[in-house]
């Protein structure tokens, strides 16, 4: 897969798990899809390039609260796309948590059956 296949595909995963959060949740509202598309790339650009950096400057946090510090750099992430998004608004801390919860199970389900895709994809380029 090229890095371009990638990057799309991992725009794809951005807008499916937002979808879900916005039709999940009350609290989390968009203006029109456009802003959902807008709401994906930069969730994805902030996962990409600044969640590393994050996770690393809180290594030692998530060592003393055994991870949990984590999942707050999750919950950041998603507050600073909705902060550079306007049209993209999720309302209330609790909304915040349940928005992470809901995006940590979703990935991981959408992980797991890209991953199940990727291997077969692999097994039948093997034979």
């Amino acid at each position: 897969m090229t890095f371009t296949q990638r990057l799309l595909l991992s725009w794809l995963t951005n807008a499916i798990v937002l979808a879900v959060v916005v039709a999940l949740l009350s609290k989390v509202t968009i203006n029109h899809v456009g802003n959902l598309i807008l709401a994906a790339a930069v969730f994805g650009i902030l996962n990409t390039f600044l969640k590393p950096l994050a996770r690393l400057l809180t290594l030692p946090l998530a060592i003393i609260t055994l991870g949990i510090a984590w999942f707050f750099v999750s919950m950041g992430m998603l507050w600073l796309t909705q902060a550079i998004v306007s049209g993209f608004d999720v309302d209330g801390f609790w909304t915040y948590v349940w928005a992470t919860i809901i995006i940590w199970f979703v990935n991981m389900v959408l992980d797991y059956a890209i991953g199940s895709w990727r291997a077969s994809q692999r097994q039948a380029q093997a034979v």
